[in-house]
This record gives C-alpha cells, sequence and structure tokens, in this order.
C-alpha cells in the first residue's frame, strides 16, 4: 500500500496506526467560571527539558471545539496526569462527551487533589502530574498544539525509591489506536554506542 496523503480521505488511521506506542496526557484544567475539566490526549509528549516543557495536541475547530483547549487558551493553565493500569478504565470514562457546564472528576468518579502552582486540580489517581502554564500554541491544520511549561512536579514515592523517577516502577500505558492500550511492563535495555 502506497499512497500520498491527498489521495485518501484522512490520515488519522495511518498515523495513529503506526505512531504507536503514544504515551497519554490526561490533562486537567478549569475554566474561567470554575469548571473542572478532565479529558485524555494521546498526541501527547516531552518538548524540552530547558525549559521543562510538554505538548499534547487536540482537535479543534469551529464544529469540534474541546473545554480543554478553551479552558487553557482563557486560564493559561493545565495539569498533564500520567495514566497507569490502575487509572485507564477512569481515563477512558473522561473521554465522554459531556456539556461545558460537567465535570468529567465527578462522571468518572475521579478524585481532585489541589494543585501548588496552578489552578486546575491533579488527579490523586495519578502516580505523576506536571502542573503546566501556558507557554504557546500553535496551529497545526485542524488542531492546535499546546505547549506547557512545567511549573511544578508530584511524583509518588514508591515510583521513586533512590529519589529519582525509576521507569521500571512506573506502570504506563500508551495509546495504539482503534480502542487499543498498551501497558509499557515489558520491557528491554539495549546500551547506548559511545
Amino acid at each position: 500500500m502506497e499512497y500520498a496523503p491527498d489521495e485518501v480521505g484522512s490520515m488519522y488511521r495511518t498515523l495513529s496506526g503506526a505512531v504507536v506506542p503514544r504515551p497519554i496526557a490526561w490533562v486537567s484544567s478549569t475554566s474561567a467560571d470554575g469548571v473542572d475539566n478532565l479529558a485524555p490526549y494521546s498526541f501527547f509528549n516531552v518538548v524540552s527539558v530547558e525549559p521543562p516543557t510538554v505538548m499534547f495536541s487536540p482537535l479543534d475547530t469551529d464544529e469540534r471545539s474541546k473545554d480543554t483547549t478553551r479552558n487553557v487558551r482563557e486560564t493559561e493553565e493545565f495539569v498533564v496526569n500520567v495514566v497507569t493500569g490502575e487509572s485507564v478504565e477512569a481515563m477512558n470514562e473522561t473521554s465522554a462527551t459531556l456539556r461545558a457546564d460537567e465535570s468529567e472528576f465527578e462522571h468518572a468518579g475521579v478524585t481532585r487533589v489541589e494543585s501548588e502552582r496552578v489552578r486546575p486540580p491533579r488527579v490523586a489517581e495519578s502516580p505523576v502530574n506536571f502542573e503546566c502554564s501556558l507557554y504557546d500554541t500553535l496551529r497545526v491544520g485542524d488542531s492546535v498544539l499546546v505547549v506547557g511549561e512545567v511549573e511544578y512536579v508530584h511524583v509518588d514515592d514508591a515510583l521513586a525509591p533512590d529519589g529519582e523517577l525509576d521507569v521500571r516502577e512506573l506502570d504506563a500505558v500508551g495509546r495504539l489506536a482503534g480502542s487499543f492500550y498498551s501497558y509499557t511492563r515489558d520491557r528491554f535495555s539495549l546500551e547506548r554506542p559511545p
């Protein structure tokens, strides 16, 4: 199978099926009116270490604007919560389509915890949380790239027995395509060449 992007209706299945597994940003935000929102985004990654920045990219058109995007634009704050095997079902529940005045925290039975530096709450069920201020946005086609500077980090002590996050202790979940996800439990190590 070979084709140019303009020869097919959408590249979504190819991109989301080949770029796997993708980490999931479980983004909590708060509207200007004080309504907390929680939604997962699998177009997510690290941007830079200095300054520490992360990005996620939601669909954002006139017909399909996300509450998260609007909240981040209005308040310039959000929290990225890491999804694990224990929280994956709740994360899936927060992808339901709710009215803007309804909170996914209540809908999915997710526990709020007050953040240290930003207004949006973090997810208690997540062992790693990045409190972020808006660094910049960039429109890319029908999506918007949201870049956040990490202002404060929470890591469950069980994941950092020696004072640094040990990836072997983090039961992160990644997004594949369609309704498929993956665990990061099956790991291997390769030494980087000099």
